[in-house]
């Protein structure tokens, strides 16, 4: 099912097209089209300095990368139930995937402050930068950041011109790109989570369940176009440290390429 090539015939039921909406921008501070770096050579010149191995993260390692409430491939869980429009589907799942996150996170918080993450870090070379009002690119503190973000969908969402509830409105024609560029901040927040707050995620016996949605929430980004693998996976110079997560899950038959 595609939600981009589906839209067009839902958008037809509408008599008033909304305007189109304008997110708040973000963007990486390194390339994001690249794919994951290429594994060192196995024999180095003397000569030249030998870069320290980056440890395995804990969320790649055994058991904790096989740790889910759900097992077997998700994609049976996100597929569009039969008579339900597409664009309601989209937006519930939206919403269900930011109020789990927003929860996890408030766990998290008080070890998310502004001294241990000075960066929007979601791999050891990977610094994603937010766009502010003057429309530079700019270094905040992962807290800082989350907290823009999640106020930023919490308002849309509260938005009935954005998300509307009733009968009688229509979705507006901007409602797939805004709901694409949602789903890549969330991606952010749970990278940021997974590199460095994964310890306490284990600490407090979460791990399936942390696991479990965002294995949802890739299977149904993949499902709808509203995930890019560039997004998930980063450049070589600076590559998203989940983008291996979701790799791993597709060995294991979780996740669909």
């Amino acid at each position: 099912m595609s939600f981009f090539n589906s839209i067009s015939r839902s958008m037809t039921r509408s008599s008033q097209r909304g305007p189109k909406r304008s997110p708040t921008p973000t963007s990486a501070s390194a390339s994001m089209d690249g794919m994951p770096p290429p594994s060192p050579a196995a024999v180095s010149v003397p000569s030249t300095p030998v870069t320290p191995s980056i440890p395995k993260a804990l969320y790649l390692s055994r058991p904790f990368v096989e740790a889910a409430l759900v097992k077997g491939n998700f994609k049976t869980i996100v597929m569009l139930p039969k008579y339900v429009d597409i664009m309601e589907w989209v937006a519930v799942n939206i919403f269900d995937f930011y109020t789990n996150l927003n929860e996890f996170y408030g766990v998290i918080t008080e070890c998310c402050t502004q001294q241990a993450c000075p960066t929007m870090s979601a791999g050891p070379v990977l610094n994603y930068t937010w766009i502010n009002q003057e429309r530079k690119s700019v270094h905040l503190p992962a807290p800082t950041y989350i907290d823009y973000v999640m106020t930023w969908i919490q308002n849309l969402l509260q938005d009935e011109s954005a998300f509307p509830t009733k009968s009688n409105h229509e979705f507006p024609q901007s409602f797939p790109s805004t709901v694409k560029h949602m789903y890549r901040q969330l991606l952010r927040v749970f990278a940021h989570i997974y590199h460095a707050h994964f310890h306490q995620i284990l600490h407090l016996r979460s791990e399936p369940h942390f696991n479990s949605l965002f294995a949802h929430f890739l299977s149904f980004g993949r499902e709808y176009e509203l995930l890019e693998i560039k997004d998930m996976k980063g450049s070589p110079s600076a590559p998203v440290g989940v983008g291996q997560l979701w790799e791993k899950w597709k060995e294991m038959g979780i996740l669909e390429g």
